[in-house]
């Protein structure tokens, strides 16, 4: 056992199992957990996830310290239309359907100027994959976007748009990301990757992007200069082996590009998932339970913290409450304040329009953290003293519905129907 952990750790150890009190005596003497070690620690429970749970909080104090960052930033899902028809997502409208809707390129940029002008340095853009699309869109949404808004980040198109836009534009993937790169992109989300496991893939995805082309995107995007984030998508037909298995490529990826910022769990929202609410996959699970989604994000830092240093607790998936306390199970960043998100808000999230700075400020400072806004590649733009007011244009907005608008006001009115286009 490391003598030298924080005593918490120490105390923690009593009366783990064997296995998990050798693997988080490796880890906390530098060393990397293997696919066997982190299949252990995935399913930890009882004492043994106590003990994985304070490790990981150690490990994440050595890491990175004691900031918690948040962005400011705007999430606009141009359109729910898609030609996929993903088992999980509730959210895609075939184009036929009385509620698909597509936001033009001027509603984008008024939305993205609006939350500019309330201090937002992010606006992150990802949609569904509309029949016919022009596979030069996302490249004139982009630049449209960058010319109106220098100054903001653009943080947009997962790999799966991406792949769409390369196909229907007859560019390589390296030429497509180039030109998006010219045109004004700053980072890829790195979302699409679900599990990456294909079999579990073509089971509730079929016709997704494969995780040969996900890896292909991601790598490129990276070789090019162009940062994405990692993400997971958990709680339904996969396995903790399926966790780990994923975490490890990763990890491998990262050792070898360097060009992932952050690792964002993403626990399964059910309920309206047709997955799960239309009985499409047998064995699906409803959604993590909690404490799976603890046990994920120690996972998380103990197997990536070393290579990526950021894990991010979503409060749009686990609400605020959750998520401050994924703090001290090895979490250090609270994403953005969002103000608009439609794909958790439509498979029944409770959470998804706005958490304005100063609640977020409250909430890490409750945990015994050291609040700290960033940009989007972890630079940090304020910290906030202890006792120092929050002071953001999004504090004074007493009615996100009705200042920004809402995904079921969206879908329910007619202004911007697809059919319409």
């Amino acid at each position: 056992m490391n003598t030298g952990a924080a005593g918490s750790t120490v105390l923690a150890m009593d009366g783990v199992s064997r296995d998990v009190r050798r693997i988080l005596s490796r880890a906390l003497d530098g060393h990397e957990l293997t696919v066997d070690d982190g299949c252990v620690i995935a399913e930890a429970r009882g004492r043994d996830l106590h003990a994985v749970v304070v490790t990981a909080d150690e490990m994440r104090r050595r890491q990175v310290g004691d900031a918690v960052t948040f962005v400011i930033n705007r999430n606009v899902n141009f359109t729910n239309v898609c030609i996929k028809h993903c088992t999980f997502c509730a959210f895609s409208r075939d184009h036929r359907e009385e509620d698909g809707y597509f936001l033009p390129v001027e509603e984008v940029v008024r939305r993205a100027a609006e939350a500019a002008e309330l201090g937002a340095t992010e606006v992150c853009i990802q949609a569904g994959l509309p029949p016919k699309l022009d596979g030069r869109y996302y490249i004139d949404l982009a630049r449209a976007l960058k010319q109106a808004l220098p100054s903001v980040h653009l943080h947009a198109f997962s790999p799966e748009e991406v792949l769409y836009g390369s196909v229907r534009s007859g560019l390589s993937i390296r030429e497509y990301l180039t030109e998006l790169r010219a045109a004004g992109l700053g980072t890829l989300p790195g979302t699409s990757a679900e599990i990456l496991d294909q079999e579990i893939r073509d089971r509730i995805a079929r016709g997704r992007i494969t995780v040969a082309q996900w890896v292909d995107v991601i790598t490129t995007a990276h070789s090019l200069g162009i940062r994405t984030t990692s993400t997971i998508m958990y709680g339904h037909i996969e396995t903790p082996r399926h966790w780990v298995k994923h975490l490890d490529l990763l990890r491998s990826i990262q050792k070898e590009t360097g060009g992932f910022t952050e690792f964002v769990p993403l626990s399964l929202i059910h309920s309206e998932a047709p997955m799960y609410s239309k009985n499409l996959v047998p064995g699906v699970r409803p959604g993590a339970t909690g404490t799976e989604v603890v046990r994920m994000h120690a996972l998380a830092r103990l197997y990536l913290g070393a290579t990526i240093r950021s894990v991010q607790a979503s409060w749009v998936k686990e609400g605020p409450k959750l998520a401050q306390l994924l703090l001290d199970a090895g979490a250090n960043d609270l994403g953005g304040t969002l103000i608009n998100e439609s794909i958790s808000t439509s498979a029944g999230a409770g959470y998804g329009q706005l958490v304005p700075p100063r609640e977020i400020v409250r909430l890490i400072r409750d945990a015994g953290r050291q609040p700290a806004q960033r940009d989007t590649e972890y630079r940090i733009v304020k910290t906030y003293a202890e006792g120092e007011t929050v002071d953001s244009p999004l504090d004074a907005i007493e009615d996100a519905d009705t200042r920004f608008g809402s995904y079921r006001r969206l879908v329910a009115s007619g202004e911007f129907r697809f059919a319409r286009r």
